[in-house]
């Protein structure tokens, strides 16, 4: 029988590809967007003021730095920065929360691959040559990419946050008056910390993990009728998680910096009603 010799493919030099389309423009894209992402949000977390906005009867709190643990502002949970706090440790009380959200996202299935190709070109895109030869492939299962693994329980305490950012949302829906009674009422600030609840949990009920734990551990889901619904309402998220993965970033940092620009009186917020 005649036998053909079919040469085995040649590693591809770093940023070599066959294909035709802009295969860079997306890890360029995700780069710059998660960098400008990383750069405010430290920023902010740095900053340890104007996170709150009492103008007009409002009361409108940073997502950054919910729930306060401690701090200066009225919903600090333990009240102001303990005496015990190292003087040369600086202080913010978003630093002592934002690990949680920010651990959450960094696990991300999503994330992982997004940052992976932008971040570390591994690799820059589908067929594209890696920067350099791999001996061989472990994957997440082993150190330190096999920390990821965390990130189930991340998610619980990300449900968490949902539910004090849904409050910090109806808190934002009352208004006091000069005598201090509270009215509700609808400013900007009310919409813009209501929008941040919304694209969050359309990024957090989506979770991949989560979609396993509601139905997709079972061999059989159709003699579970709750668990087949849980899992149909979490997979239509699932379906457009990067959407909300992207919306959800970028709404969370705008809303930051709304409070910031209130708080600061660069902007006026304008009550609706």
């Amino acid at each position: 029988m005649l036998q053909t010799p079919v040469p085995l493919p040649q590693p591809r030099k770093f940023g070599e590809s066959n294909r035709q389309d802009a295969w860079w423009l997306q890890p360029i894209v995700v780069f710059l967007g998660l960098s400008a992402f990383i750069v405010y949000s430290t920023w902010a977390a740095f900053q340890g003021t104007d996170y709150l906005f009492t103008g007009g009867g409002a009361d409108y709190l940073s997502p950054f730095y919910s729930p306060e643990i401690f701090g200066d502002s009225g919903h600090a949970i333990f009240g102001p920065k303990p005496e015990i706090w190292p003087a040369w440790l600086p202080f913010s009380p978003a630093l002592l929360i934002l690990w949680a959200p920010g651990g959450f996202r960094f696990t991300c299935y999503y994330y992982r691959g997004a940052y992976y190709k932008a971040f570390w070109a591994d690799p820059s895109n589908c067929s594209v040559g890696e920067p350099k030869a791999r001996s061989c492939y472990r994957g997440e299962n082993s150190l330190p990419l096999i920390l990821q693994n965390i990130h189930r329980y991340f998610l619980y305490i990300a449900l968490g946050f949902i539910v004090l950012l849904a409050w910090d949302a109806w808190k934002a829906m009352w208004f006091e008056d000069a005598s201090g009674v509270e009215h509700f009422g609808i400013g900007v600030g009310s919409i813009v910390l209501t929008i941040n609840v919304f694209l969050l949990s359309g990024y957090t009920f989506g979770c991949h993990v989560l979609r396993h734990m509601v139905g997709g551990k079972f061999k059989t889901i159709s003699d579970k009728p709750a668990h087949k619904k849980a899992y149909e309402c979490v997979t239509c998220l699932n379906k457009r998680h990067m959407l909300f993965a992207w919306l959800s970033l970028f709404w969370v940092g705008f809303t930051d910096f709304y409070v910031r620009m209130c708080a600061t009186g660069s902007w006026t917020d304008w009550r609706i009603f």
